[in-house]
């Protein structure tokens, strides 16, 4: 019986072509496409059209639905950095850091940033230090078992406002001030996100209702916020006589929090660069060598070239 149909199926493929032997091409061409009949046929393109069709539902659905909830999404806004090999503003950086410093280290914490990562970004080593020092870093135990304050080293991190959770929900109304090293990937928009909630506050529209210590912000999920308005006109005095109003204010803490989520911003566009100079360098040489060295070799016989029929 195996004979049978071996002998059967080769009758059939030698029925292809003229060869002895069909190519895979042919064979592909014949076990496929002239293989189905035309209910199968009308079969699969029906499956292909409405799988096509649900995927484009869903994603039209999924698009409706983002546009109808209560959340008010930021619109997107000409960041410097945002191109394929823009660079960070590291001046802007640096002013970011003083935004936090007197406005936000009041409530957020930074529990992943130690001054040292400002060295070479934002600050020199000796202003990364005095930065440090400013602060007092709880240490310990000392000789005799207890805990001592010193002042900050450049391996310290950024303190905490608060020594537990339970202390920062106990100052805030119940509500806890998220750690802010992480916060722009965290949220949808990014520094869109940062840009218009901080400059988004305004009163609550006719039916909104709040409690005791809730603020309106349509760009905050469901409206209602326990953070305060932080950012006004001059709240600061900037070291390098940027005119400190609220926009500014919220660009400046905005990119310091980029460079605080992905620190290695610049270094990964650096690479992508030089990546692109060695991978344009090595496609030139093999352009090169196809076009003038193989020619050459080719003539000289030093590959082995079947005789012609």
């Amino acid at each position: 019986m195996a004979s049978t149909v071996g002998r059967i199926y080769a009758t059939r493929l030698l029925r292809i072509g003229t060869n002895s032997i069909p190519t895979p091409v042919q064979i592909s061409k014949y076990s496929t496409a002239k293989g189905w009949s035309r209910g199968r046929k009308a079969l699969l393109t029906t499956m292909g059209v409405l799988a096509g069709g649900a995927g484009a539902l869903i994603l039209a659905l999924e698009k409706s639905i983002s546009a109808a909830d209560l959340e008010l999404h930021p619109p997107k806004y000409p960041w410097s950095h945002r191109g394929y090999f823009d660079s960070l503003d590291h001046a802007s950086i640096r002013r970011g850091y003083e935004v936090y410093k007197n406005v936000c280290a009041a409530c957020h914490s930074m529990k992943y940033v130690c001054y040292r990562n400002l060295v070479g970004v934002s600050h020199t080593e000796a202003e990364a230090k005095a930065e440090a020092e400013e602060q007092l870093i709880e240490d310990g135990p000392n000789d005799v078992g207890e805990m001592f304050k010193r002042p900050g080293k450049l391996s310290d991190h950024f303190p905490s406002p608060y020594p537990n959770e339970e202390a920062a929900r106990a100052a805030n109304n119940g509500a806890y001030p998220p750690d802010l090293t992480y916060i722009s990937p965290g949220r949808h928009g990014e520094e869109d996100y940062i840009f218009s909630i901080l400059t988004g506050y305004c009163d609550p529209p006719a039916g909104i209702v709040l409690r005791e210590g809730q603020y309106y912000n349509p760009y905050f999920p469901g409206g209602a916020i326990s953070m305060a308005q932080a950012l006004y006109n001059e709240i600061i005095e900037y070291t390098d006589g940027t005119p400190a109003t609220q926009s500014q204010l919220a660009k400046d803490i905005a990119t310091f929090l980029k460079w605080t989520s992905e620190p290695e911003h610049d270094l990964r566009k650096q690479m992508a660069i030089k990546v692109i100079v060695i991978f344009t360098f090595f496609t030139m040489v093999g352009i090169y060598w196809k076009r003038h060295k193989w020619s050459s070799l080719k003539s000289r016989k030093l590959f082995y070239q079947p005789p012609k029929n």
